[in-house]
């Protein structure tokens, strides 16, 4: 009998996989991450070159600017470039960054992943914000949460 081999996962099933366990990993919304995933909408080994001579690299479209920020620990185009979770950490690790950093609101925060050219930050902010509702929709919808606070153990209660 020859032993099957799994197929690998489509990429919106490893978006959505990767985004999740990199949230949990660098403690930020799990819900913006999924939206932030969305919104740059990259593949692997994909590269979009923008008008300052810098490129957006990957599935959650890197910008090559960070990477000399990374480079002291041997991260290099190539690695966020590549299918995995990888990029998707360093996207989540980036943005935990804009959120304990940057001022603003957190959605202008996470919007800087983007930009911080007020303008850009802003249509970016403002798409962000849609899809994050979408997303925690999703999450709440597949994720039930228990509150251990609950008058009974094992009630569920919605976490809205």
């Amino acid at each position: 009998m020859t032993p099957t081999i799994a197929n690998p996962p489509s990429p919106l099933e490893e978006r959505i996989v990767c985004s999740i366990a990199a949230a949990m990993k660098y403690e930020v919304p799990a819900n913006l991450m999924l939206a932030i995933a969305e919104k740059e909408g990259g593949r692997p080994g994909q590269w979009v070159r923008n008008g300052d001579n810098t490129y957006d690299v990957g599935p959650m479209q890197f910008n090559t600017r960070y990477l000399s920020d990374l480079a002291p620990y041997g991260i290099a185009a190539q690695d966020v470039a590549a299918s995995g979770c990888y990029a998707y950490d360093l996207a989540a690790w980036r943005l935990r960054l804009h959120i304990r950093n940057d001022g603003g609101d957190l959605w202008t925060r996470a919007a800087n992943y983007h930009s911080r050219t007020p303008r850009h930050n802003a249509v970016y902010r403002a798409d962000l914000m849609k899809k994050s509702l979408k997303w925690a929709n999703w999450l709440s919808a597949r994720f039930p949460t228990r509150d251990a606070t609950a008058a009974e153990v094992g009630e569920v209660r919605p976490t809205r």
